[in-house]
């Protein structure tokens, strides 16, 4: 393994690969957040060594919600981060989508 990871094309989908939140861009950026997390932790690295995220959102003025839950996860941590408007995703009940990429900091 190298000193990155980068977890993309992330969504809102469960441990048996359902949706969730429906309708709901704050609730869908958790879910997202916290699969990239359990991703990022299994390449054997945390969400405090992300230095960038990319934020694809279907409802741009929803931006509120998608960055807040953006910043419940990354507040002391300030990676450098873009959200961009596209015109749909693979599933037209997805709202946002993200990548992160992070630091794997190695022991010794």
């Amino acid at each position: 393994m190298g000193p990155w990871v980068a977890v993309s094309g992330t969504t809102a989908t469960n441990s048996i690969c359902e949706l969730v939140a429906i309708g709901d861009p704050y609730g869908q950026t958790i879910q997202i957040l916290q699969n990239i997390q359990t991703a990022l932790e299994n390449a054997g690295t945390s969400m405090q060594a992300v230095i960038r995220t990319r934020m694809y959102v279907t409802d741009i003025s929803k931006w509120e919600e998608f960055g807040r839950a953006h910043g419940e996860f990354f507040g002391e941590i300030r990676p450098a981060s873009t959200m961009v408007e596209v015109s749909a995703l693979i599933h037209p009940d997805m709202l946002v989508e993200i990548e992160a990429d992070a630091l794997v900091i190695e022991n010794g």
